[in-house]
């Protein structure tokens, strides 16, 4: 199993990657580039996470290899003997006795073999280079690449060289800021007396002001993280809470839809008058085309293209520039992602809705079985049909799921209890007070791989869902807002996967240093993890790493209390955001009106069903005694037919039965909505298949007639 683990878990984390992005972003509509940067970013900075807790284990096995010479005793098991470990006697007698103990109290199978190789280990060599491709990957795509390729995407040019000029000047200033801090670091370790400045310095300085920046951005969303998952899942237990925060969405998302339904109606105004003004003659009127290749379906339709005569433009007015046709571009661009990103959160708001709805009244029935309002949008599997009956998801909607939310809830809040804890006291080693610190060493005298490899998958996995959870719910105005159901545009894509190679590499070292595992924290000789040392020793710079890098996670404390008492809501509301707050004042009028504007969907959707089962119901009644009708007649012409055949000795029948079997065929035809080929043939001929009726009429039998209404 050598390596093994390693390469399942990359396999993992990338199909991981691929379905979020796939939750969040168009495979269809966004550009290679963009998915494949974003894909790329998110990829990287889950196998940091998933991929550290194996180099934990590893670390724990080499240190003990390490603290017992070549790994075992000597063949007759006597731990005391210290003629077979040699390095043994250079230890101090302190340290021989501590390990004399140690062995004296392991089981026989222990004391043969202490450092039994744990099922995960990684061969040696392989980590060093592993995080150095994924560490350094990641920081040019989040620092160098991603900034680019951001404004890059969103640019309004039409062309690639105006694209990537438009890219070069609105990261001007974010550069420069970085390459100041950069500086600024550089100077002080240069002016340094006892510092020589050499390349690996050089480096260290350069991940120092990396993960300061991330340390100082992990401690914000982490404190609000911790407070806000254990809360979310507590009220996802509380029905009535959630329907009426669920009324307050859809009372603040129909005011933002209606605002980006008439902000396209602007923009496609404007783009209607540029598209009239410029004809198809003019030399910009690709661009136009362009543009107009970006708006929706109907206003294209609308609009279509200007295919007038030749005019000579350089005798009328003048027209828009390039660059006013980059901006409307560029418009055009945001106003329909708006728009269609505040149409699907629109329709899927009312599903839930709907659905809180339907529980609030299930909870009361005797039934005991769930009824829906409005059947699933998808009809589930046959399998999901016959396990998840009505009565069963009455069950889990109405009575289960509230415990087991509550239940995870109290879980959640004891854990983020410990983080705060570990978080506050990480830096004392002696005694330890890091609660994640005191597991892993208890499971580290055990040698317990697997404890230790859970252990530490748990309380990352947590920190990591406290820290990008928030990335996923934070909305900066309408610039940056991480939508689901493919409603995410590229720049919010690719500035998640820029968040992320930010704040994981200084969330994956604050977890070494809560379990006692940077050598930064824990002062101690111990073996360091192959992450640590690519990392680089936070000792170069004393500032960081003995004030900024142990005392600033502190502020978790302060903003898990701020959080949990709603500070940053409230103020909020007060500079005019309004925010939910439970069944406060504030927000009850919201609320009433989101609670109206469900209503009125409600009775929409319910009157378009109804009209719906009405034409189905009517077509399966009328429908069905027409077919029969039809029926009935096609029996009665074969039946005419045989007779005429039967009572007939050449082709035409006689004149009695000849004017019986026309009525009746005429009867037929009526009932099929037919008529004879022609009304007014007096000499019309006879032909194959035809007769003459009484009054000289031309009788058809030919297939091909005409309808009795077809002129209607």
């Amino acid at each position: 199993m050598s390596g093994a683990a390693l390469g399942v878990e990359m396999v993992v984390v990338f199909f991981l990657a691929l379905f979020l992005l796939h939750r969040y972003g168009d495979f269809g509509k966004q550009q290679r580039m963009v998915l494949f940067g974003t894909l790329l970013a998110w990829y990287l900075c889950f196998l940091i996470v998933f991929t550290l807790p194996l180099d934990v284990t590893t670390t724990i096995y080499k240190q003990c290899k390490k603290d017992h010479g070549a790994g075992s005793l000597p063949s007759n098991g006597t731990p005391g003997n210290d003629s077979a470990a040699p390095s043994a006697r250079c230890l101090p007698w302190t340290a021989r006795l501590r390990r004399h103990r140690r062995l004296t109290t392991l089981s026989p199978r222990s004391a043969r073999n202490p450092c039994q190789e744990p099922w995960s280990n990684i061969p040696d060599g392989v980590m060093p280079v592993y995080w150095r491709v994924v560490y350094w990957t990641s920081q040019c795509l989040t620092w160098l690449l991603l900034p680019f390729m951001q404004s890059y995407a969103r640019s309004g040019a039409f062309s690639i060289t105006g694209k990537v000029q438009t890219a070069l000047i609105e990261n001007a200033i974010y550069y420069g800021t970085y390459l100041l801090i950069f500086g600024s670091l550089l100077i002080y370790v240069a002016v340094h007396p006892e510092w020589r400045l050499s390349w690996s310095e050089l480096q260290t300085v350069g991940i120092t002001a990396a993960n300061t920046w991330g340390l100082f951005l992990l401690v914000l969303l982490l404190g609000y993280g911790l407070v806000e998952i254990p809360r979310s899942y507590w009220n996802a237990s509380r029905h009535g809470h959630m329907l009426l925060k669920t009324y307050f969405k859809a009372s603040k998302l129909m005011t933002e839809k209606a605002d980006a339904e008439e902000n396209l109606e602007d923009v496609m105004e404007e783009v209607r008058k540029v598209s009239e003004a410029i004809k198809y003659n003019h030399p910009l009127r690709k661009c136009i085309d362009t543009i107009l290749r970006k708006c929706p379906t109907d206003y294209q339709d609308k609009m279509g293209r200007n295919m007038d005569d030749y005019e000579d433009f350089e005798d009328r007015q003048t027209f828009p520039g390039e660059k006013s046709l980059v901006k409307l571009h560029k418009q055009v661009i945001y106003a329909v992602q708006r728009h269609n990103r505040t149409r699907v959160q629109w329709h899927m708001l009312l599903q839930e809705a709907f659905h809180l709805e339907d529980v609030a009244k299930n909870e009361s029935s005797s039934a005991r079985r769930f009824v829906r309002s409005f059947p699933p949008p998808r009809p589930p599997g046959w399998i999901c049909r016959t396990l998840y009956t009505p009565a069963v998801e009455w069950y889990w909607e109405c009575a289960l799921k509230r415990v087991f939310y509550r239940v995870l809830a109290v879980a959640l809040a004891l854990l983020s209890v410990a983080v705060v804890w570990s978080e506050c006291t990480f830096f004392s080693t002696k005694p330890v007070l890091s609660l994640f610190a005191v597991f892993v060493r208890l499971a580290e005298r055990s040698y317990s791989y697997v404890y230790i490899q859970v252990a530490c998958f748990v309380t990352i996995f947590f920190l990591c869902t406290c820290v990008y959870s928030t990335v996923f719910r934070i909305r900066v105005f309408n610039f940056y807002y991480l939508a689901p159901h493919h409603q995410t545009d590229a720049y919010s894509l690719q500035f998640s996967g820029m968040l992320f190679c930010r704040l994981t590499p200084p969330l994956c070292l604050n977890f070494l240093g809560l379990i006692h595992m940077d050598a930064t924290i824990s002062h101690n000789d111990k073996e360091q993890t192959a992450y640590t040392s690519i990392m680089g020793s936070m000792r170069v710079l004393p500032i960081v790493a003995n004030g900024f890098y142990i005392y600033y996670p502190m502020l978790i404390l302060i903003l898990c209390i701020a959080t949990y008492f709603s500070l940053g809501t409230r103020l909020l509301n007060l500079l005019g955001f309004q925010q939910f707050m439970g069944d406060s004042e504030l927000t009850s009028d919201l609320v009433d009106e989101g609670k109206e504007l469900i209503r009125r969907e409600k009775r929409k959707r319910q009157r378009t069903e109804d009209g719906e089962n009405r034409r189905r119901e009517w077509k399966e009644r009328y429908g069905n005694a027409r077919e029969e009708r039809f029926g009935n007649a096609r029996e009665a012409r074969d039946d005419h037919e045989m007779k005429e055949t039967a009572y007939s000795g050449d082709k035409r029948a006689p004149a009695k039965y000849c004017r019986s079997a026309d009525g009746g065929r005429d009867r037929v035809e009526l009932l099929q909505d037919q008529e004879p080929m022609d009304f007014n043939a007096d000499d019309a001929p006879e032909q194959e298949g035809g007769r003459l009726g009484p009054g000289g009429r031309y009788l058809s039998m030919s297939s091909s007639r005409s309808r009795i209404f077809d002129d209607v």
